[in-house]
């Protein structure tokens, strides 16, 4: 089982949805009641994935404003990690965990105790977390649970590895994508992070400007105030594609940025990017000699329709 198991492990860090099946694993090896994995990055939302048990405490947490608004997570990032799997009441102060909202309020209902983790700080400057739930009714794990656990505890942090690696590297591959066929264009998140441009977009400095805390910004003062605004309001159930129609200028001719929310499927696959921006310039054709932008898809927002909204074939 053990082989099979670790061949899991690497397969996981290629296809995040075999996770789930290797903390089932995990928790079978370990007694366990069931487990999951946290990557935290301050330039993405963690990631979470759990197998189905704990994967509802992990949403609801989500829900709730996520690791921010737990204070046991909050302890976790600013203590020393544990060179290997330990017994939570062994490393968290007693009071801590008394008074842990989500202990009380989540994991006791369904029978859950203590937990057994790790966290590894890996040398790209992510942290990961693995967590195995302990039954109340068999809470603290034997030492031969704890050797089992620390056995996968190298697989797995090298699996962490490159599925941290590759979570970046999937935004980069779309804004390289929309490169090839000829879109300046940027891969964000709801807090305005940029986590990926192309060199389309790199090549127009006196039309996108970086700000502080890795944001965009446009150089155009009226449509960067129109573009902040669509960033800020760009993700949640209720969010749609918003268009920025930028003025020509002496430094640049006139352009459309559009704002596409990613959702389901695609915020999946970009492992947690939210935005995508993607830039067309108006250029005449034969079959569009004066490009204009109609009423329509790519209607800009209220205030620029002097400016024209339309779409013409990007570059």
């Amino acid at each position: 089982m053990t082989e099979d198991l670790v061949d899991r492990i690497y397969e996981a860090a290629f296809v995040p949805d075999l996770w789930p099946d290797v903390f089932d694993r995990l928790s079978e090896l370990s007694n366990s009641a069931g487990g999951g994995m946290g990557l935290f990055d301050d330039r993405l939302d963690p990631m979470l994935i759990a197998s189905d048990l704990v994967r509802p405490i992990l949403e609801g947490i989500s829900a709730e404003g996520g690791v921010k608004s737990s204070s046991v997570s909050q302890l976790l990032l600013t203590l020393p990690p544990p060179s290997e799997f330990v017994y939570d009441a062994d490393y968290f102060p007693k009071e801590a965990l008394e008074n842990n909202r989500t202990r009380l309020d989540r994991t006791l209902p369904l029978g859950i105790g203590g937990e057994v983790g790790t966290f590894i700080s890996l040398p790209t400057g992510e942290v990961l977390l693995f967590t195995m739930e302990r039954w109340l009714t068999n809470d603290r794990p034997s030492r031969d649970e704890l050797d089992q656990l620390n056995r996968m505890r190298p697989h797995l942090a090298r699996a962490g590895l490159i599925g941290a690696r590759l979570r970046l590297e999937r935004a980069r591959a779309t804004t390289t994508a929309l490169a090839a066929i000829g879109l300046p264009a940027a891969v964000m998140t709801s807090r305005g992070r940029v986590l990926a441009t192309n060199q389309l977009l790199d090549a127009l400095p006196l039309v996108f400007v970086p700000t502080a805390r890795d944001g965009l910004a446009l150089a155009d003062a009226k449509a960067n105030k129109l573009f902040q605004q669509a960033i800020a309001s760009g993700t949640g159930d209720a969010a749609s594609g918003r268009s920025v129609p930028i003025a020509p200028s002496e430094n640049s001719e006139a352009m459309i940025v559009h704002l596409i929310p990613l959702r389901r499927l695609a915020h999946e696959l970009l492992s947690g990017a939210d935005i995508l921006i993607a830039a067309t310039a108006l250029n005449p054709t034969n079959l569009v000699p004066s490009p204009t932008i109609p009423d329509g898809p790519f209607r800009p927002l209220a205030g620029r329709g002097a400016i024209g909204s339309g779409i013409g074939i990007g570059r």
